[in-house]
């Protein structure tokens, strides 16, 4: 079995994250504290946990390492992890952590902690799981579950890529880490230097320094100094070398779970066999959707794991719908197949995001292409498909339809603009009539002429090359 079939390992400390919202109008008779008239009470995995689902959402097989015990919040996490991830526990000495977020109106008023307890010495199926393993994924939380695995995390750092998402009270990450991803803050803590600008006023070039500095101590082949809204800053030490990756857009919304949505999704290009500078890129869109979609207090019961993203690919598109037409927004989508993706099919996207406030895109999968475009196509695999269409700056989310027509996967997604190019007229578009059912608009947008993938396939097998068009001639006035 090659790297890339193998499953993708998560070690690390798993809480059970509860957020319980309501609105808050009035203070308590005994105590200048507001009165939370609760709306939604909801728990589900955090820390490793959420992480574990996260990189599962694409469809590859993942396998969480953590340790859980008999206590109701273990027996909660467990039950909600049993059916998309495979468990490989540690014994659990105490009760697993509970994180309580108590919000009003959106806004945080409290955090409640309880819980704790030791992880006893890994078993048998925890080695084999990280024997195994494809890449491996450190959620570290502090909690010592990376202390309990650290010899067989150094082992496995010689035999599959590594990703080590650090904690300031956690385990020093192990020699021969394919890519470390602490946030600026923690950045700073790592490296005793609290003092100084904030963390929004300092310069790329300081946290630079603080990614070379950081690799050379762990020996670690790359890291990326994640910066919240800003993107994230990757660092070769040994070379010196910094690739800035900034942010698509400014996402807004619930930042919670950014960081583990962003070390699920490097992880999984590294699985796949991509770069780090690959694995940064597509991390830092990833990030942005989901905090835009809601954060992990956007994820719904069922959502986590929806199934209908593309592998490689764990962004919700309906979370994202859902929380754009919440504040106000506009959601386009646009489809097609995407097959090879030329400057024709870039222009039109871009152009589409300037339309509103996200752009949706939906990919043919495989089957539909084939019933579509007849044998031989597609040329490329809806996985590296939607890879290519997620590294555009102006995708935020790719959905994937198995059916010849994307009219099923519009009534769910229900954009309020629908954008074709083309010699199409809006009225004559197939899509207008489903748009039209819940007050949708579709757009015609300019398409560039002479590019499509059939032609390109053409050109390729002949050898031939695209030649520029020539400069207009200027006409001649007389005198």
């Amino acid at each position: 079995m090659s790297a890339a079939q193998r499953p993708l390992v998560v070690v690390g400390d798993t809480l059970l994250d509860q957020d319980v919202d309501g609105e808050a109008t009035r203070l308590a008779s005994d105590a200048p504290a507001p009165v939370v008239d609760v709306t939604v009470d909801r728990s589900r995995p955090g820390g490793a946990g959420l992480a574990a689902l996260l990189a599962a959402r694409g469809g590859r097989e993942v396998v969480l390492v953590t340790a859980l015990g008999d206590d109701a919040a273990s027996r909660t996490v467990r039950e909600a992890l049993r059916s998309r991830v495979t468990l490989a526990e540690l014994p659990l000495d105490g009760t697993l952590p509970v994180k309580t977020r108590i919000r009003a109106g959106g806004h945080p008023l409290v955090r409640v902690d309880r819980g704790g307890g030791t992880p006893g010495s890994p078993g048998r199926a925890t080695v084999a799981a990280l024997r195994n393993a494809g890449a491996v994924l450190v959620a570290d939380y502090g909690r010592g579950t990376a202390v309990a695995l650290r010899r067989h995390l150094a082992d496995a750092a010689h035999t599959a890529p590594l990703v080590w998402d650090p904690h300031p009270r956690g385990e020093r990450p192990v020699p021969g880490v394919r890519l470390a991803t602490p946030n600026a803050a923690e950045a700073r803590l790592l490296l005793g230097s609290d003092g100084g600008p904030r963390k929004d006023q300092e310069s790329l070039r300081v946290h630079g320094a603080r990614g070379s500095r950081l690799g050379e101590r762990w020996g670690a082949a790359a890291v990326a100094v994640t910066l919240g809204e800003r993107g994230a800053l990757l660092t070769r030490p040994h070379s010196g070398d910094h690739m800035y990756v900034p942010a698509a857009h400014r996402a807004q919304g619930d930042p919670c779970g950014a960081g583990d949505c962003f070390a699920a999704t490097a992880a999984s290009v590294l699985a796949g066999g991509g770069l780090p500078e690959e694995a940064v890129q597509l991390a830092v869109a990833e990030a942005a959707a989901f905090v835009a979609s809601g954060g992990a207090g956007g994820l719904r019961p069922g959502e986590v794991l929806s199934g209908d993203e593309a592998p490689g690919h764990p962004c919700d598109a309906y979370g994202l719908a859902e929380a754009v037409r919440a504040r106000g927004g506009t959601v386009v989508a646009a489809g097609g197949c995407f097959d090879l993706l030329h400057v024709g099919h870039v222009g039109l996207l871009q152009n589409a995001r300037r339309t509103g406030d996200c752009l949706i895109v939906c990919v043919n999968s495989d089957a539909s292409v084939a019933r579509l475009k007849g044998p031989g196509r597609p040329i490329n695999p809806v996985a590296d498909r939607v890879r290519v269409l997620s590294g555009l700056g102006c995708v935020d989310a790719v959905a994937v339809f198995d059916e010849e027509t994307p009219e099923p996967l519009l009534r769910r997604l229900r954009p309020d603009v629908w954008v074709k190019g083309g010699d199409y007229s809006a009225d004559t578009l197939p899509e207008a009539a489903v748009l039209r059912e819940w007050g949708g608009q579709a757009l015609v947008l300019p398409y560039l002429d002479g590019r499509s993938t059939t032609e390109l396939a053409r050109r390729a097998a002949l050898g031939a090359t695209v030649r520029p068009a020539p400069p207009p001639v200027p006409s001649r006035t007389r005198r």
